[in-house]
Order: C-alpha cells, then structure tokens, then sequence
C-alpha cells in the first residue's frame, strides 16, 4: 500500500470527492450525467448541509491527491428504557480508484470508517454492496442478515 493518509474530508476537498462520485458513476456506465460543474457545485453544497448526518472519509496521498471516498450516513433510531440515545449507520459512496485497488486501501477505508462508528457509539452499520465488493467488507466484519430487509420506493 502506498503512502497514504485516512482521515475526515476537509471542506476544501469535496469537491475532489465529488469528482470521484463522478469517476465512479462514469466507471460503472452511466452516460446521462448532465454537466461536471454543475454536479460538483450541488455535491458540495449537498455535503456542507448533511455535515451533521452524513460524514466523509477520504483516502488522501502524500502528494494531497484525494484517491478514495467513504461515506457514514448516521439515523438516529427510536429510544428504548434501556438507550434513550440509538442510532446506526449506513456505509455508502465507498471508493476507490482503480489504480489504487487491490493493495488493501479499500479495507482500510472500510476499517476507519467502522472506528468512527464505533467512536460514535453506534449499534451497527449496513452497507449496500456491489459483487466484486462482498469479499472486502466481510473481510472487515459484514455479514449477511437474514432479518434485514428492504423495499425499492422508487424507480431510481
């Protein structure tokens, strides 16, 4: 693994994080992507207004280059007797450029991003994963749940 640095994303850097947001959507086919510019600014603005709910851990090289991307979205959960303060997390938007792939940095995304919701407190944090993703989060503790269900709302 090269010499890399994992850490919360700093303001001055989303808009490097939203440019891999649209590394990632190019990657994986998707064609009707409207204008960069225009994607970038909203992403920033979306980012700077869910700071409170949304947290960012960026893959940063020693050049300062941002080369991976990991997101904790964290939901307060209903309150019991016994822990009045709930919530769990979501990991989403993890990745990481194909040239740094396969030498463990996406683990360590995966890992640091865990710690925080350990630090956080958290009961637990779910991930929607692709295929060729699985093996590195069961490798960082995921496993399938049969009771964790879900239901598309929309057609997106």
């Amino acid at each position: 693994m090269e010499n890399i640095s994992i850490r919360p994303a700093r303001s001055g850097e989303l808009a490097a994080v939203a440019a891999l947001r649209w590394e990632w959507l190019v990657e994986n086919g998707d064609e009707a992507l409207g204008e960069r510019e225009e994607f970038v600014r909203h992403f920033v603005d979306w980012a700077r207004d869910n700071a409170g709910s949304h947290r960012c851990m960026v893959v940063v090289r020693d050049d300062g280059v941002v080369i991976g991307m990991a997101w904790l979205a964290v939901v307060q959960r209903v309150p019991t007797p016994r822990a009045p303060r709930r919530a769990s997390g979501d990991l989403q938007c993890v990745y990481v450029v194909p040239g740094a792939r396969d030498g463990g940095v996406g683990g360590a995304l995966i890992r640091a991003v865990l710690d925080g919701a350990r630090e956080l407190g958290l009961e637990r944090v779910t991930v929607h994963s692709s295929p060729r993703a699985i093996p590195a989060y069961a490798r960082c503790g995921f496993e399938e749940s049969p009771r964790l269900l879900h239901a598309r709302v929309a057609g997106t």
